[in-house]
């Protein structure tokens, strides 16, 4: 496992040489913290399950997420654990149920350990990322695609990478979105996408899907969208410099001052309508 790499209080079942001074003394029991988090709780009748981590055995919660049990395993991520909520899409994770032929991918944050997991993460999947510059694409953005990922249009329509995506996106259904020409309806597919790379690892075509969801996005967001008329007026505002004023007095708090305001500020409603809802206090509006 390239991402977890320094052991602190392993739990294996692989039983170390004893020395002489073990013999003499033996060493106290300890139980390994649950170093993921003060709101992981696990349960006391929590049934203990075995899972392989880098081919040793361990015993874990059978509750927790695959990172939450590596963790309690006794190991300590150094990378591949950014926003631990399927966000950020840097814990990918291939696993195998002993006894099944099927390899399985998920990501650590949200994948639940099963008895007899074999786990092995992976830091990054190498992809194809060209370079380009989005201010210099003034032709067909379907042309453009067509020239930096021309590997798309070999899409075999398998659907591998849609069952293997974390985040149960149709990827063959926007792979062929592009193909076709439809941009703006990729882009919004693909919307969801977190850029962990596990569609590409498992596709026969050898595409790198999520880069080039990325390039689709870039291209809707900067000439297919049409231009937001508040948003334009907002940074019109921050650059006359209409907010440096607050932005001072906040750099001035305390920080526990400015986490009471955060807390008790005015929150827009979660069922609001877009555009409907304003703050009472429209002061800094």
């Amino acid at each position: 496992m390239a991402k977890v790499v320094k052991k602190i209080k392993a739990k294996s079942k692989a039983k170390p040489k004893a020395t002489a001074k073990a013999k003499q003394k033996p060493r106290a029991k300890i139980t390994p913290p649950v170093m993921c988090g003060d709101r992981t709780i696990v349960s006391k009748d929590a049934r203990m399950i075995p899972i392989y981590i880098m081919g040793s055995e361990y015993e874990v919660p059978e509750s927790l997420t695959i990172m939450k049990a590596v963790e309690y395993a006794g190991l300590a991520y150094i990378r591949g654990c950014g926003c631990r909520g399927g966000i950020c899409g840097a814990c990918a994770t291939f696993y195998r149920i002993s006894g099944s032929y099927k390899l399985k991918a998920g990501l650590a944050c949200q994948t639940v350990v099963e008895p007899g997991m074999v786990i092995m993460q992976i830091p990054f999947f190498p992809s194809n990322r060209p370079s380009y510059e989005l201010d210099d694409i003034k032709g067909d953005p379907h042309e453009e695609l067509r020239r930096i990922y021309p590997e798309v249009f070999k899409c075999v329509g398998c659907g591998t990478c849609t069952r293997t995506c974390p985040m149960d996106i149709d990827v063959m259904d926007y792979i062929a979105l592009m193909k076709r020409g439809d941009l703006k309806g990729a882009a919004e597919k693909s919307f969801d996408c977190v850029l962990c790379g596990l569609c590409a690892s498992r596709c026969p075509a050898q595409i790198s899907q999520f880069t080039a969801a990325m390039f689709v996005r870039r291209i809707n967001g900067a000439s297919l969208t049409p231009k937001a008329k508040h948003l334009e007026r907002r940074v019109t505002d921050v650059k006359s410099g209409k907010y440096e004023k607050m932005i001072k007095k906040l750099y001035k708090m305390k920080t526990d001052d400015v986490k009471k305001l955060y807390v008790e500020r005015e929150r827009e409603p979660d069922m609001a309508e877009p555009g409907t809802w304003l703050p009472e206090d429209k002061e800094h509006l």
